[in-house]
């Protein structure tokens, strides 16, 4: 088994400027749905659902970062960090139940469109466009340290191109008067929305199916395993997920005979921590492929 289970990345997480970030965010995403009720606009709704985004990956952050804190018992083996999957999984679902009604909207406003006060959306959309820059300045310094951090602050960065949409529509409306583009600036958000949240949605299902992750190529994997000199046969090889960041490995290696076994497994997980940045394994040594001899029993 791997000496090395050394993986949250908490410790160098900035706490307090995550919980300031999160109080910005979740505090404009508010008044950036009252704003849309005021004005009228389709526009800031779309986007105040894109900072619902950012606002839910901030909080995954924390959550993350306490959960992964807290000891395993003989209840949680694992300990807690899978609620941030969980908590991700309804998030994603939300989000898309909120974008197709934006579109819905956006479409019947295609056809009739709504009035819209275009200077009271620039103020909000400016202010917001405040906010995502002050909350990214929070996260830049650690961005590169940390996982959770790093996933927040793309969030905010994709927020604020949906804030310059938003005030460019502003723009256009007061100059213009054209009232359609609101429409158009919420579909355009909505669909910046709606990968995102759907690539979430897929990982967060993975996750919770125990599918191997996303960036570990199993194939290639097991043939570097095979490839090591004393390494016969390898089965019952299972790669999973505990979180985004924290994956795990089992598998049964048969080895060649008159091979140092103890010698083989740290090679092994050598290999398996540097090339594929695994480093909670468990790698059980055989003389003899186990499951053949159940078979002839």
């Amino acid at each position: 088994m791997s000496g090395n289970h050394d993986h949250v990345d908490a410790s160098s997480t900035p706490v307090s400027r995550l919980w300031l970030a999160l109080f910005l965010t979740g505090s404009f995403m508010i008044a950036e749905i009252v704003g849309s009720y005021v004005t009228g606009s389709l526009a800031l709704l779309s986007d105040a659902m894109h900072m619902a985004t950012d606002t839910f990956a901030l909080a995954l952050a924390l959550i993350a970062i306490y959960l992964g804190r807290r000891a395993a018992d003989l209840f949680r083996t694992y300990g807690y960090s899978r609620f941030e999957i969980l908590a991700a999984a309804i998030n994603a679902l939300l989000l898309l139940i909120v974008a197709f009604y934006i579109l819905y909207e956006a479409y019947i406003r295609i056809a009739e469109p709504a009035e819209v006060q275009s200077v009271g959306m620039l103020v909000v959309a400016f202010i917001g466009l405040v906010v995502n820059l002050i909350s990214m300045r929070l996260l830049a310094g650690k961005k590169d340290e940390s996982l959770n951090v790093k996933g927040a602050y793309l969030e905010v960065w994709a927020d604020m191109l949906g804030s310059i949409g938003v005030i460019a529509g502003a723009v256009i409306i007061y100059l213009t008067g054209w009232q359609l583009v609101d429409s158009i600036i919420a579909i355009g958000i909505g669909f910046m929305v709606f990968p995102r949240t759907w690539i979430l949605l897929k990982e967060c299902i993975n996750i919770l199916l125990e599918g191997v992750p996303v960036d570990i190529n199993l194939a290639e994997l097991k043939q570097s395993i095979l490839s090591i000199q004393g390494v016969a046969e390898i089965h019952d090889l299972h790669v999973w997920s505990l979180t985004k960041s924290q994956h795990s490995l089992t598998a049964h290696v048969v080895m060649n005979p008159a091979t140092d076994g103890e010698n083989l497994r740290r090679k092994i997980e050598q290999l398996l921590q540097e090339q594929y940045h695994l480093h909670h394994t468990t790698l059980q040594m055989e003389r003899e492929n186990c499951a053949r001899s159940e078979d002839i029993h």
